[in-house]
């Protein structure tokens, strides 16, 4: 493994411990409590599909007429990780996408879903991201964290979209959040069932081969540029930051919830 890769993956590991022991996974006990995770998690959801089609849009060719951009094996790269999250399948054999799936469980569990659709709506009707945010009532740190997003697609600078990509949108979900969820399917499936699916393709489809694919992408467009290694490292801290924004405000909503209960 590259040098530098290491030297990001040693830098951001306390990031990434904060993220893993965050407090949320221990508060969420009943499907109220999932629900409110789901209803801020959904953005990131979202979101992350934006950060992928924006490096297959810069690292491939996706204008007429066709012609070969950049280098064929970071182009292989991408196409693979953006066939497996933009085409996959959900239990039924039906094709889906990550983010679709996400929806359909978020449905089943009764999570309320108005607020992304009204979000997506809103920018599809041409709406700036402020006023779709307005109109969807999207929760603060939601908006934060998809701005956040949006300010590194819209760098234009592959490096930090790659990086964002790879070291700061994996889950990061420890094995106890995977057992609540397994013991919330065994009691109430007709409610869990589809996210208890969405989280075994996540890993299925999305874990070490898709890691691998994704640090190999960002060697490739960091090369042996150390501003850009600099610069990747700072936009990996960033993320991850504001990973652990979204996961404090949808902790401080369920013991909010658990109060007033």
């Amino acid at each position: 493994m590259h040098p530098n890769i290491i030297k990001i993956q040693e830098k951001i590991e306390p990031l990434r411990q904060e993220i893993i022991n965050h407090p949320v996974y221990t508060a969420i006990s009943e499907i109220s409590d999932l629900r409110i995770f789901m209803e801020h998690h959904i953005f990131a959801v979202w979101d992350f599909m934006s950060l992928l089609k924006a490096l297959q849009i810069n690292l491939t060719c996706t204008t007429l007429p066709w012609f070969p951009v950049g280098d064929p094996v970071t182009r292989q790269l991408i196409n693979e990780i953006v066939a497996g999250e933009e085409s996959d399948v959900d239990a039924r054999g039906n094709i889906k996408s990550h983010f679709e799936l996400y929806l359909d469980a978020m449905e089943q569990c009764g999570a309320n879903t108005t607020p992304i659709n009204t979000f997506i709506n809103a920018l599809q009707n041409g709406k700036s991201f402020d006023e779709a945010f307005e109109i969807a009532e999207v929760p603060a740190a939601a908006k934060d964290f998809v701005n956040a997003t949006f300010e590194t697609i819209n760098s234009g600078k592959t490096h930090l979209q790659a990086a964002s990509f790879t070291f700061g949108r994996e889950d990061l979900i420890p094995n106890m959040f995977f057992s609540m969820v397994n013991d919330l399917n065994s009691t109430q499936p007709d409610q869990v069932s589809v996210f208890k699916y969405y989280l075994e393709r996540h890993i299925e489809v999305d874990g070490d081969h898709h890691s691998h694919l994704a640090l190999s992408m960002t060697e490739k467009l960091c090369q042996q540029d150390e501003a850009f290694w600099a610069a990747a490292e700072e936009t990996a801290k960033h993320a991850l930051q504001k990973r652990i924004d979204l996961w404090n405000a949808a902790h401080s909503e369920i013991v909010k919830q658990s109060i007033v209960v």
